[in-house]
């Protein structure tokens, strides 16, 4: 029996691409299927960063393809491919940055921050293009956790060159401040000032720019919600009651702005004595796959309260890139994975694909 495209194709179903659940051919991530004589050539091209899945999955689809009847050699260009997705109605994406991802909680001190920096990282050693925008005109901390000192670059004295760290594109007041300076505005300049460094940012072809958003779901937030052009968000809390009281005025201001929740995340879930290894929910169990249960969420994961977290970000070279082959580092990849993967399965951005439609007089 002679090789042919149907055949290959039947051998791809076999295959499953174990973070999307889908057979090859289902998630659509085989192109360009060549058939010449015993010699078979496609592409395996992934909608989600997954540098490190790559290779195992690709080696699964050649090893899938050799057991056709007539194969002899099997070819595969293996790549990555993140596209653009919609947006809330009435907005549309940014140029040079194809998803806004929002991190937020309702409250202060659940770690929202050192979440979003790790995530970012995370993704980026994914193999996406990743920028970061510190919301937190009051409390910026994003400078300090990517390690980044100095002032950012303007050419013509309106748009700003993004700082990098670990490289991330960044842009915080941080950089604009001195350390010590206490922002003391009201919430409209906040709120034009955070458009301005959002727009005004001559971000370099992102896939993914991760928002750290202030706590909180006041004026600020809800406006910040209305104006940027948001792909989804990320919630984080922790198992505590009022943690979790405040993460869901978080998620109802999402959902009135019509900004998809890709998922929440647990953070502080378990503390880790490092002398006995006694384990012990300092504050609570299980409150967030409770709340992610009960708001049919995706419960992305759960952190650990773990000091090497605090002092790695505080240090400026955050887990993930600190220790990016250790426990916590696999854990934050895992949560980016689960991330992108949510968004890649949203609806994509059909605006560039329709003419502008022009009507004249003849």
């Amino acid at each position: 029996m002679s090789v042919s495209v149907d055949t290959v194709r039947d051998a791809l179903r076999g295959v499953i691409d174990p973070n999307l659940n889908k057979d090859l051919i289902t998630a659509k991530l085989i192109k360009n299927i060549q058939v010449d004589g015993g010699d078979v050539s496609f592409d395996l091209e992934l909608s989600y960063p997954g540098k490190s899945q790559i290779d195992s999955i690709r080696k699964s689809a050649i090893a899938a393809v050799r057991t056709v009847a007539g194969v002899e050699n099997v070819s595969v260009n293996a790549s990555i491919k993140i596209l653009t997705h919609a947006v809330q109605r009435g907005l549309k994406p940014m140029p040079n940055v194809k998803n806004i991802i929002a991190v937020a909680s309702g409250k202060g001190g659940v770690g929202k921050s050192t979440t979003a920096v790790n995530l970012a990282l995370a993704l980026s050693a994914e193999g996406a293009r990743v920028g970061m925008l510190d919301a937190d005109i009051y409390g910026p901390s994003q400078p300090t956790m990517l390690g980044i000192t100095g002032r950012p670059q303007s050419a013509d004295g309106q748009i700003i060159d993004p700082m990098e760290g670990h490289n991330i594109q960044a842009m915080s007041i941080g950089f604009l401040i001195d350390e010590d300076t206490p922002m003391v505005w009201r919430g409209p300049m906040v709120t034009s000032a955070l458009e301005q460094l959002l727009k005004q940012t001559n971000w370099q072809d992102l896939d993914y720019l991760i928002v750290d958003m202030p706590p909180g779901t006041g004026d600020i937030q809800l406006t910040l919600s209305q104006k940027v052009p948001v792909t989804g968000a990320v919630i984080v809390t922790t198992p505590q009651d009022i943690a979790l009281l405040d993460a869901r005025k978080g998620l109802k201001m999402f959902e009135k702005v019509g900004v998809p929740i890709l998922g929440l995340v647990e953070n502080m879930a378990i503390h880790v004595c490092t002398n006995c290894g006694h384990q012990e929910h300092i504050f609570g169990e299980g409150g967030g796959q409770k709340m992610a249960q009960d708001y049919n969420l995706h419960y992305l994961g759960g952190l650990p309260l773990d000091i090497r977290i605090r002092q790695q970000a505080d240090s400026g070279k955050p887990t993930v890139v600190a220790e990016p082959d250790g426990v916590l580092a696999k854990t934050y990849k895992e949560i980016a994975r689960k991330v992108a993967i949510r968004i890649a399965e949203q609806s994509k951005d059909m605006s560039l694909k329709f003419p502008s439609i022009v009507v004249q007089n003849t």
